[in-house]
């Protein structure tokens, strides 16, 4: 890993009333200058070598990408199958932290999938041998040319791990990937603890909770656990889920449940 560090400095005010992609942190530059970044402007923290692990890995003790595949693992054992035989489409990729854990497994292909260019050129600075291909695109409005090319992959596992439920990874988007996965492959994801919550619903937290008890998924795992820490110390939980495909989602159910 890069052995730089930065200069990071945690606002003094309670974050509280703040939504999760709404924190920020002071970057310390040079003559002591601060640059306000936001946790989710990700094309400004990837440019920066080391900076995002530093932040969420080293600081916030973020320990996401072990969990989602550690549960991938137990679900894929309780089926009898291996997770050598795994062509994993990795949704959000970013610089590569979960596609980085999938290799430790032997899984068999790693395609990555970022929306952000940035992302794609810190993976290739910072893990530049972790993906078999990553693809640049907006899952919400892939061409011809690109569905054709993620299908060629014959995915049987679609993962994303600290994505999904804000605006990073709309709900059009999630489905979209789901359905290039083969029937009776894999899904392992987590989802912030308060999208469960029902007094505070979102389109992606809607279609989770319809998706979970359908015809087109099978739950194994169902695990709430630490994500990482807030920047007062304090434990910010997610939901950890592992499930099988049975089949694609059609697009009427889709607009039916989540009105898209």
């Amino acid at each position: 890993m890069l052995s730089k560090r930065h200069r990071i400095q945690f606002p003094q005010l309670e974050a509280h009333d703040l939504d999760q992609n709404e924190v920020y942190f002071y970057l310390i530059g040079e003559k002591g200058r601060k640059r306000k970044i936001r946790f989710h402007d990700y094309d400004k923290i990837y440019k920066i070598p080391g900076l995002y692990e530093q932040i969420f890995y080293d600081r916030l003790k973020c320990n996401s990408p072990t969990k989602i595949v550690e549960i991938l693992q137990s679900s894929i054992k309780q089926s009898e199958e291996n997770m050598s035989e795994l062509r994993v489409l990795d949704l959000g990729a970013g610089n590569g932290i979960l596609g980085e854990v999938l290799s430790r497994h032997g899984v068999a292909r790693i395609i990555g999938a970022d929306i952000i260019p940035d992302a794609q050129k810190a993976m290739d600075r910072d893990r530049p041998h972790i993906y078999d291909d990553y693809y640049v695109a907006d899952f919400c409005s892939l061409s011809d040319e690109q569905r054709e090319s993620l299908s060629s992959w014959t995915f049987n596992c679609l993962i994303s791990v600290a994505a999904l439920g804000f605006d990073d990874i709309p709900a059009k988007a999630f489905v979209e990937a789901f359905n290039l996965i083969q029937p009776k492959g894999w899904v392992a994801f987590n989802i912030k603890e308060s999208f469960f919550n029902s007094a505070k619903t979102s389109d992606f937290s809607g279609l989770i909770h319809k998706l979970i008890y359908s015809e087109y998924l099978s739950l194994y795992h169902l695990e709430r656990y630490r994500h990482r820490l807030s920047i007062e110390g304090e434990p910010i939980y997610y939901f950890a889920i592992a499930a099988k495909k049975n089949k694609d989602i059609p697009d009427d159910w889709i607009c039916n449940q989540v009105g898209l």
